[in-house]
């Protein structure tokens, strides 16, 4: 019974905790004027006026893998 009750808490701790994931938008920037840029972005119907952003820029080098 302590399983099955246990088995249940911790599946909804996982379910409730998975719901908070943040969406992953590629843009691509189209203009730099001081502190203002300018992106083209897909699936960019997911964001709205206001929302917090993290920008991460690639150092446009090359990545291989094995």
């Amino acid at each position: 019974m302590k399983k099955g009750i246990v088995s249940v808490v911790l599946a909804l701790t996982f379910a409730l905790s998975t719901v908070a994931v943040a969406a992953t938008v590629k843009c691509t920037v189209d203009s730099v004027e001081a502190d203002k840029v300018t992106m083209t972005c897909k699936k960019a119907d997911k964001m709205k006026a206001g929302d917090k952003v993290k920008v991460k820029v690639s150092s446009g080098a090359a990545v291989e893998g094995c």
